[in-house]
């Protein structure tokens, strides 16, 4: 597992996420930075990487993988020692799982059609999150009590507390008292100051 890892990132992107956890997995890794204003992450070198053009994207051990949700997925199965995931035969592994996904496909979704002011439909159940007030409510009861796993960080609080630290910062999220505790919880991470130090 000594094989460095290669992060295709943009500080003004999702990648920040896949930086928090690179640093939460102590791994060795070698920053790519794309800019995304001379469309970079448009080129054929890069597109032979990630056909989406977007960032993040790692690749190691010559697996190539995209999505953040999917990345911090990856990264703490790798690297088990960082303590970031229950194994495959704990029973919290379902826990962890659900939220880390529910990050994925309901909280960013909600927050992006409520930033954007997208139209709500008729029939909420069309949409995978179904309503914004029933994902924020689901959100608010999941990081109430400390972390997704109770008392134990994992990679689905690395995803969540970067949904949640950015839907605050940009209005899109109602300021709850638990997402705005979870998100100062997120906040002392030695892992995320670097990041962000390094971003900044």
């Amino acid at each position: 597992m000594s094989d460095p890892i290669i992060f295709f990132h943009n500080p003004q992107s999702r990648a920040r996420i896949t930086h928090w956890m690179l640093e939460e997995i102590g791994a060795p890794y070698e920053t790519r930075v794309l800019s995304l204003e001379k469309n970079e992450h448009k080129a054929p070198e890069y597109l032979a990487v990630n056909p989406m053009g977007k960032v993040p994207a790692i690749v190691h051990r010559g697996v190539v993988v995209t999505e953040a949700a999917a990345i911090c997925a990856y990264l703490a199965d790798a690297f088990p020692q960082a303590g970031l995931a229950p194994a495959c035969d704990d029973p919290r592994r379902g826990t962890y799982l659900r939220w880390l996904f529910f990050g994925a496909g309901c909280v960013e979704p909600a927050l992006i059609d409520r930033m954007f002011a997208r139209p709500q439909v008729d029939r909420p159940g069309a949409l995978g999150y179904g309503s914004y007030e029933a994902t924020l409510a689901a959100l608010e009861a999941a990081v109430a009590p400390g972390w997704i796993l109770g008392d134990q960080f994992s990679a689905a609080d690395v995803y969540l507390g970067s949904q949640i630290t950015w839907g605050l910062m940009t209005q899109a999220l109602e300021p709850r008292p638990a997402l705005q505790g979870y998100a100062e919880r997120c906040a002392t991470r030695p892992a995320l100051q670097r990041a962000t130090a390094a971003d900044s």
